[in-house]
């Protein structure tokens, strides 16, 4: 007997009817003699729906309300999954996220689990039931409810996992596991039996878009194995077959297989490039220009500094398009107290991927990467390396045609 973590997205709880077939699944595996705790999403578009009635009320919402309101999706979905389960005739409770003592920090919509209480779920299990939480939620040190980002459901699904020691988190989706790419894009990518903690982290960074970076980063830090797999497989498929499906999430020293020099590419289509021409090239230039954008919330990713040329140098890096405007705005505000002659920017660039962690005894991977670029006609702005990944910044045009080059160049639709 194991006690397992199912999770479940929005689209796996999009309906009532999809709801009951959850419950099958969920009930198949206590059936089994299994320990079951479930956190499930809100319905598919649910969220959505609900910021957007907040937005008509107060186009910049106040976070706190938000969060009440955003919250309450996951609190219906672990109702009707309770509900469902209990006409199959199995003994299930439900509970949202500050019931089971999910404590979190203050920083609403984007909040951090910092601790969990595991005393009433494991009574419960211990009693026969199965346990259902919501998601995506906590509540922070003043009893507010406070939420944890977009994909905070995987998040609270691996803390969960984590902190009842559960032998296997299982992320339920609406796809079947973790791709070599993106399989819209790459007709030929493959599905990985299994990848590394380092590599999925690398991947979730970088654009992936299966699971959430931090729950990735839970997982990891907690040695929580992880298995991303579909709910739109039949409810009743045998156990065992279910059990060895998708994509398990290991450490590397526990897998016994040779590693591929590469494991996956991975690109991000919304990034932007900004570039502070001729600062004087003295200590603290990095942090007169990060310093205001960190300041402003904005998160910044590639970094390159150019050679200095008569005392002045030029700075590049990259933040989310969605930040692009905003950051423009800081930098030109602080312009002369840099000494700046000039601020660039370009919104129409995105970010390309290799990840591996064969790359560490393997040489030739970034020559390799280039030259296929190369021949494809394709520009390289910045590269950003670290030792299981080298990405490239290239124009958004070139994108699509970078990674099904990647993809055939590293040999990704070979098993």
């Amino acid at each position: 007997m194991a006690l397992i973590v199912h999770k479940y997205g929005g689209t796996s709880m999009g309906s009532t009817e999809r709801i009951k077939n959850v419950a099958a699944r969920v009930a198949k595996w206590h059936d089994a003699g299994h320990k079951i705790v479930v956190v499930p999403s809100a319905m598919a578009g649910e969220t959505n729906r609900l910021i957007g009635l907040a937005k008509e009320i107060m186009p910049q919402p106040d976070p706190r309300e938000l969060d009440m309101i955003a919250s309450t999706g996951e609190q219906v979905s672990v109702g009707l999954l309770a509900m469902a389960l209990l006409a199959r005739g199995k003994d299930a409770v439900s509970y949202t996220g500050w019931q089971v003592g999910i404590k979190t920090d203050s920083a609403f919509t984007k909040a951090r689990i910092q601790s969990i209480d595991d005393s009433r779920v494991k009574a419960d299990l211990d009693a026969g039931k199965i346990v259902i939480i919501t998601g995506f939620q906590g509540v922070d040190e003043e009893g507010n409810i406070s939420t944890l980002g977009r994909g905070g459901s995987d998040t609270s699904a691996v803390a969960i996992a984590a902190a009842l020691k559960a032998d296997e988190c299982l992320i339920y989706t609406d796809v079947d596991g973790v791709y070599t790419t993106d399989p819209r894009v790459v007709e030929e990518a493959r599905r990985l039996n299994k990848i590394t903690f380092e590599e999925m982290l690398e991947l979730a960074s970088l654009g992936s878009k299966v699971l959430q970076t931090r729950s990735v980063e839970f997982a990891g830090n907690y040695h929580v194995p992880t298995r991303v797999l579909s709910s739109l497989t039949d409810p009743l498929m045998p156990l065992e077959e279910e059990a060895n499906s998708g994509t398990l999430i290991s450490f590397e020293e526990e897998t016994n297989m040779e590693q591929a020099v590469i494991s996956g590419i991975a690109f991000h289509r919304d990034e932007a490039k900004i570039t502070v021409l001729g600062v004087p090239d003295r200590p603290g230039v990095a942090f007169g220009i990060l310093g205001p954008i960190s300041d402003a919330n904005i998160e910044v990713d590639m970094i390159i500094q150019n050679q200095s040329v008569e005392g002045k140098t030029d700075f590049t890096f990259t933040v989310s398009r969605g930040d692009y405007a905003k950051a423009m705005a800081v930098l030109e505000s602080v312009k002369e107290q840099l000494g700046a002659t000039r601020i660039l920017g370009d919104a129409k660039v995105s970010k390309v991927s290799a990840v591996g962690v064969g790359m560490r005894s393997h040489v030739g991977v970034a020559t390799h990467m280039f030259q296929t670029l190369a021949a494809e006609g394709i520009n390289i702005m910045m590269i950003s390396t670290s030792e299981i990944k080298i990405s490239v910044l290239i124009d958004e045009k070139y994108m699509e045609l970078a990674v099904r080059a990647l993809h055939r160049a590293f040999e990704l639709d070979k098993a």
